[in-house]
């Protein structure tokens, strides 16, 4: 084999060299992210790593292409408008306020733009957990009205959170009660705890409900509550510390589950 081309692409910020025979057909490629070459053909093995010799950096795995998990082959199938992972924090609160903005003046704010800044600042903590193996998705619509805020999954396992304005204010916390400055109390940790069930229901996995305070000056919990974790949104990548819950393999499945719209359907 001869007079190989070697064409570089960058997709989804994964740079890949792929090496293309005369007629544009693909014989294997390069993936600098894995260090490895993947053949298409073991016959052309010799032919390919000559083409790209110039662009080799360290030790390189040459072989055939990995066979897909099922959780890759779920997502690979997955329609796009299925696809809730693109969903940014606050997603449903975006689409609401870009319907219906709402009036100019306002005596009060608007409080959709409180909750929307603590679903924000919430969800870009828990995106920075991304590289750490776990993956978080955002704004998660159930039948009936309900809507899961974020949901991070994981090595320590899968954490229902919900996220609560609370800048400049203090936070009382009562099982089942919370308290927001003068704010009247309400019953939230009861409701969080049955949104972990119904999405316990639905992946068919332990989920282990979390208040995720955002901004508050101060935080007073008067007992630990029974099954909620309450914490301050500055605290929220303490939960990478947890491990050994999960194997990769089924946090990507449980992913792979959770990211598709239809799975929401039923609970």
């Amino acid at each position: 084999m001869s007079a190989l081309r070697v064409v570089p692409t960058n997709r989804h910020g994964r740079e890949r060299l792929y090496v293309c025979r005369p007629d544009g057909s693909n014989v294997a490629w390069y993936d600098r992210e894995t260090g490895r070459v993947n053949l298409l053909g073991e016959n052309s093995r010799d032919d390919v790593l000559q083409a790209l010799k110039p662009f080799l950096t360290g030790p390189v795995t040459v072989g055939p292409p990995p066979v897909p998990t099922p959780a890759e082959l779920a997502r690979l199938t997955l329609h796009p408008d299925d696809d809730l992972a693109p969903n940014r924090p606050g997603e449903a609160l975006l689409v609401a306020l870009d319907r219906d903005p709402g009036p100019t003046h306002r005596l009060r704010p608007d409080p959709r733009r409180r909750a929307l800044a603590a679903e924000e600042t919430v969800g870009a903590a828990l995106d920075a957990l991304d590289g750490a193996g776990w993956h978080a998705l955002h704004s998660i619509t159930l039948p009936g009205g309900d809507r899961i805020h974020h949901l991070l999954l994981g090595p320590g396992g899968l954490f229902a959170v919900h996220a609560l304005y609370a800048r400049k204010t203090r936070v009382l916390v009562a099982d089942p009660m919370v308290t927001v400055g003068r704010r009247e109390a309400e019953p939230l940790l009861r409701r969080l705890r049955a949104l972990a069930d119904r999405i316990s229901y639905a992946l068919t996995a332990e989920v282990r409900p979390v208040l995720a305070l955002a901004g508050p000056t101060e935080l007073t919990v008067t007992a630990q509550p029974r099954s909620v974790r309450i914490l301050k949104d500055t605290d929220l990548t303490g939960l990478a510390r947890h491990g050994g819950v999960l194997k990769p393999a089924d946090v990507e499945a449980l992913h792979a589950m959770a990211r598709d719209r239809n799975t929401w359907g039923r609970v």
